[in-house]
């Protein structure tokens, strides 16, 4: 428990700068890895809606409707974190 605590407060205590962060992970490097996940995650809805219903079009639908909202409600949910102080 003692252990947990100490790496607990090592990694709060671990202040980074835009620039250091910058320098880890370029934002291209980012935005490719969001677009893999979301094809990833596009690709199960449409496997897991074909399977559920046996029609590959319903099935394309479903898939490209959850596409588009999940890539609407992750803008909305970065922007509300980027309002959250805590962690920074």
């Amino acid at each position: 428990m003692i252990v947990d605590q100490m790496i607990l407060d090592k990694v709060a205590s671990k202040k980074t700068t835009f620039e250091d962060d910058k320098s880890s992970e370029k934002p291209i490097r980012s935005i490719a890895k969001a677009v893999s996940w979301r094809v990833i995650g596009t690709l199960d809805t449409l496997i897991v809606s074909y399977v559920l219903t046996g029609e590959i079009v319903l099935a394309t639908s479903i898939a490209s409707v959850d596409f588009l909202t999940k890539m609407v409600l992750y803008f909305f949910h970065e922007r509300i974190w980027n309002k959250v102080k805590w962690g920074r």
